[in-house]
């Protein structure tokens, strides 16, 4: 698999929210107003994001799921919320388990799961 497209609004505004969210550049020949951009994963599919002219009006089919390298899962969902992400749901339990919906910009919907080393906890 090369990618994982994301159709969307504006190419170049969702795929630099994504850009900080994975902490991945985009590639070097995007730019704003460009109709796609591209954020390249080490050893995976990049993530392709097209503008198209239709808007979002359903759940998605398919979805990200998020796990931090160096923060916790509630750290995460505090540092995607300022980043302009929304909470869509929490299914965080009791013992710790558990994840955080949220959104994306434009409505793209995104689980947020305990760290590794919260897993190991």
């Amino acid at each position: 698999m090369r990618h994982i497209t994301i159709d969307c609004a504006d190419a170049h505004r969702l795929a630099s929210f994504w850009s900080l969210v994975l902490d991945r550049p985009l590639h070097e020949d995007d730019h704003p107003g460009d109709e796609e951009a591209l954020i390249e994963v080490d050893g995976g599919p990049g993530l392709l994001f097209v503008t198209v002219p239709d808007a979002k009006t359903v759940k998605n089919r398919v979805h990200l799921d998020v796990q931090p390298q160096d923060r916790t899962r509630d750290e995460e969902v505090e540092r995607l919320l300022l980043l302009g992400a929304s909470q869509i749901d929490d299914r965080r339990r009791p013992d710790g388990t558990g994840w955080v919906v949220l959104a994306d910009p434009e409505g793209n919907e995104f689980c947020v799961e305990r760290s590794a080393a919260e897993r190991a906890g």
